[in-house]
């Protein structure tokens, strides 16, 4: 296993990590930026009102792309383990 591969390897992995965090994460921007420009408009600072809607939307998104999420990781993981004796030897 040279170098080359450990770094494609590790690009792989980190490529796949953005891909499966992205739509929570850009999720959770979203609807924490909207209540904040809501909080701000109507001077309302409650620590919930920014939190409750960003739990829930994290669980809808969860909800929604957690099939896609679960079949590409093990996709990439059945990928990388296949992959192993190629490495190796």
């Amino acid at each position: 296993m040279d170098a080359q591969q450990v770094l494609t390897t590790g690009q792989n992995g980190l490529m796949m990590l953005l891909m499966i965090s992205a739509p929570v994460l850009l999720t959770v921007l979203v609807v924490g930026l909207v209540v904040s420009i809501f909080q701000a408009a109507t001077q309302i600072n409650e620590a919930t009102l920014s939190f409750v809607p960003k739990v829930v939307a994290a669980v809808a998104v969860l909800a929604i792309a957690g099939p896609w999420m679960l079949t590409s990781l093990v996709e990439f993981i059945r990928r990388t383990l296949m992959a192993i004796p190629g490495m190796v030897g």
